[in-house]
């Protein structure tokens, strides 16, 4: 798993440094899975080295541990591509998916091969939750993935993403991180970046920070977003931090 810290609950869990090749090394014949956002959502929208990512796939495939891509926030067309995944050369074994797949109503799921889903034989539908295929959320993550393939957005995110970047220009922006309609902000501390924050969405912008770097501000609109909403939320983002310069 890549991330700081220890899971109290979980046994037998190790975290390894995002994009640290050397410490793919402690992947070995013991280990059953790894687990890795390959955008990483509250760190920052953190990118994963592609050279690191292959490693990655190889060091699992050496090592017979199941690689589970983790697409909870970056699935379905946020980051510019389907999947996060499909950015680089390789496949997961696992696709963890939620979020995004609802078009707004809640629902998840994970998708694999037959021979990891057979897995799940003993006890029979031992995987399942009581409203974890719901028709209503069902018929509604259709639609969406739908929508998303038939109006072709995740291939117009990429240039949303630039409107974005050219936009949000300003000596006190450290930073812009992440993909598509998946960026951070970055500012030199948290105080800063709760001030702006809190005026922007007294403005009408809302926004929030991550839960592992809150000095980033968090930048994921609607993929339907159009070009003049997004202007007129970077115009008054600008004007938010140059009030706040000093």
């Amino acid at each position: 798993y890549f991330t700081q810290g220890y899971h109290p609950l979980l046994p037998d869990v190790e975290f390894l440094d995002f994009n640290n090749i050397d410490d793919l090394k402690k992947i070995d014949t013991e280990t059953a899975c790894v687990v890795v956002e390959f955008i990483r959502g509250e760190a920052g929208c953190e990118i994963a080295d592609v050279e690191f990512a292959n490693q990655l796939r190889k060091r699992c495939d050496e090592t017979k541990a199941l690689l589970i891509a983790d697409e909870i926030q970056t699935g379905f067309g946020r980051t510019g591509k389907l999947f996060s995944f499909m950015h680089y050369s390789l496949l997961p074994d696992i696709i963890a998916i939620a979020k995004g797949m609802g078009g707004g109503m809640p629902i998840g799921a994970f998708m694999s091969s037959k021979s990891v889903m057979q897995c799940f034989a003993n006890p029979a539908l031992g995987h399942l939750t009581t409203f974890g295929g719901h028709p209503v959320s069902c018929a509604a993550s259709l639609a969406a993935l739908e929508i998303i393939l038939q109006m072709d957005l995740e291939n117009d995110i990429t240039r949303k993403e630039q409107i974005i970047r050219s936009s949000l220009v300003h000596q006190k922006i450290k930073n812009i991180s992440g993909k598509g309609l998946m960026l951070a902000v970055e500012f030199e501390n948290e105080i800063i970046n709760q001030e702006i924050i809190k005026q922007c969405i007294a403005k009408g912008v809302i926004t929030d920070w991550f839960l592992f770097a809150a000095h980033k501000m968090r930048i994921a609109p609607p993929l339907t977003i159009t070009d003049s909403e997004i202007k007129n939320a970077c115009e008054i983002i600008n004007n938010v931090v140059e009030e706040n310069v000093n």
